[in-house]
C-alpha cells in the first residue's frame, strides 16, 4: 500500500512533517519565510514540494491528488495574548481565510482533503471574546467537515511548558469509528477554557461538533536537566559577574527559589525569562525563575517575549547563560540529527515558531491516521519520532 499523502501549510521548520514520520509522504509544502524555508529544504531535500511564498497565491493546480491530511500551523501572532489582538483579520493569523480558499477551490475540484488539522495557541479560544473560535468552528461546517478540538500540553512529552490548541476536522463523507468519539468533553484533552469556548460557539455551527476520544499518553520520563548541553556551540556560559546581576534582578520570592536549589542535593535548572515588573524601589525588569524540571514555553521576539535563560545549580555554584539552539530543538522534540540554522536568534525563532513533534506523532496514531483510514503495522504506528 502506498504512503498516506499530506498537504503542509506554513511549514516552518518541518515540524508536522518530522510528528507524521517517513511513512506519510509530503505532497505539498508552503512558507513565505525564506530563511525557514531554507532550513526546511536542508532537512527534508529539494523534491521540489515546497513552495517559498505567500499563502493567497497559491493555486490548486500545485497540489496533487487527493490528500489524506491537510495540516496548518497558520500564525498565531495576533490570536496570541502578547500579541496586537487583531485576531484572524489581522495581517498574519489572518491567513486562516485564504488557507480555507485552497480547501474550497480543492472541493469544487472534487479533491476534498479527508482530514484537515489545524494548530494554534491557546489564545484563539479567548481572541475577541471567544468570536475567533467560533468563527474557526463555522468554517469547518460551513466547507463539510465534522471536528472538534483538544488542548495538548506538550508537556505530556517534552520538558517545556507548551498547551496548544488542536482543531481536527473529517469530511462529513467519511465514517468515523465510534470508538474516536466520547458523549461529552473528557480530561485533559478538553480543559476548562475549551468547554468555556465550545459554549460560545452558535448552534449552526455545533452541529458538527464531535469530542474526540483520545487514550491518554504515557508518562514523560525525561526532565529540563536531561537537554542541557555542557558544551553549547551557539551560546557562552555567563561570566560570575553576569550571573551575579541576574540574581540581583530577582525578587525576593525568585532569590528563595535559588537558595532552595542549591539545598537539593542535585543538579538543578531553571528557566528564567525577564519581564517587567516594577517594585516599591523602582526597579522595572526582574527575572523570574522556575525550578519544575519542565521549561517555560519557547516564544518567538515576535510574540512579545524575551528569550530563555537558564540556570544550573550544583550546590553553592551557580551558572547561567542563554538557552543553546539545539536545546530548543530537543524541547520541540526534534532529532539530533536535525540540521539547525547557524545564526544563534534565526534558529530560536525557529523553534519557538513551531508545533511540538511528539504532540503531532501522538495526535496522528491515535486520531489522524484512523480518521484518513490509514492501515500502518504496529512497529510503523509507534510512537518513535523519525529523524529526518
Amino acid at each position: 500500500m502506498s504512503n498516506p499523502t499530506f498537504y503542509e501549510f506554513f511549514a516552518g521548520a518541518g515540524m508536522a512533517r518530522a510528528g507524521l514520520g517517513k511513512d506519510w509522504t509530503c505532497a505539498f509544502a508552503n512558507d513565505f519565510d525564506k530563511k525557514k524555508s531554507m532550513t526546511y529544504q536542508l532537512n527534508w531535500g529539494l523534491g521540489g514540494e515546497l513552495e517559498v511564498g505567500d499563502i493567497r497565491k497559491v493555486t490548486i493546480d500545485k497540489l496533487p491528488g487527493i490528500a489524506d491530511l491537510v495540516w496548518g500551523s497558520f500564525p498565531c501572532q495576533d490570536l496570541s495574548l502578547a500579541g496586537g489582538g487583531a485576531g484572524l483579520r489581522g495581517e498574519r493569523s489572518g491567513t486562516f481565510y485564504p488557507f480555507w480558499d485552497i480547501i474550497a477551490d480543492l472541493k469544487k475540484d472534487n479533491r476534498a482533503p479527508r482530514v484537515i488539522a489545524l494548530e494554534n495557541v491557546n489564545g484563539a479560544l479567548t481572541s475577541h471574546g471567544g468570536k475567533d473560535f467560533a468563527a474557526i468552528c463555522e468554517t469547518f461546517t460551513k466547507h463539510g467537515y465534522r471536528y472538534g478540538a483538544l488542548v495538548i500540553d506538550a508537556a505530556v512529552f517534552v520538558p517545556q511548558s507548551r498547551p496548544r490548541l488542536f482543531v481536527v476536522g473529517v469530511r462529513e463523507d467519511i465514517k468515523i469509528d465510534e470508538a474516536l468519539v466520547a458523549p461529552g468533553p473528557t480530561i485533559p484533552f478538553h480543559t476548562r477554557g475549551l468547554r468555556n469556548a465550545v459554549e460560545r460557539v452558535p448552534a449552526m455551527a455545533m452541529k458538527n461538533w464531535i469530542w474526540w476520544n483520545l487514550s491518554m499518553p504515557a508518562m514523560r520520563t525525561t526532565t529540563f536537566a536531561d537537554i542541557i548541553e555542557e558544551n553549547p556551540v551557539s551560546v557562552q556560559w555567563h561570566t560570575q559577574d553576569e550571573t551575579t546581576k541576574l540574581l540581583d534582578s530577582m525578587s525576593p520570592l525568585n532569590r528563595a527559589k535559588v537558595e532552595a536549589a542549591k539545598r537539593a542535593g542535585r543538579r538543578m535548572v531553571g528557566g528564567i525569562y525577564k519581564r517587567t515588573r516594577v517594585d516599591a524601589e523602582g526597579r522595572g525588569v526582574r527575572a523570574e525563575v522556575r525550578f519544575d524540571d519542565v521549561a517555560g514555553c519557547l516564544r518567538t521576539p515576535a510574540g512579545g517575549s524575551s528569550r530563555q535563560t537558564i540556570i544550573v545549580i550544583d550546590g553553592n555554584t551557580v551558572r547561567s547563560r542563554l538557552i543553546s539552539s539545539r536545546e530548543t530543538a530537543r524541547l520541540m522534540g526534534m532529532p539530533e540529527t536535525y540540521k539547525l540554522p547557524k545564526a544563534y536568534n534565526e534558529s530560536y525563532h525557529l523553534m519557538g515558531d513551531g508545533v511540538a513533534v511528539p504532540v503531532v506523532r501522538f495526535l496522528a496514531r491515535h486520531l489522524l491516521e484512523p480518521l484518513a483510514g490509514v492501515l500502518l503495522s504496529s512497529e510503523e504506528s509507534s510512537d518513535e519520532i523519525h529523524a529526518a
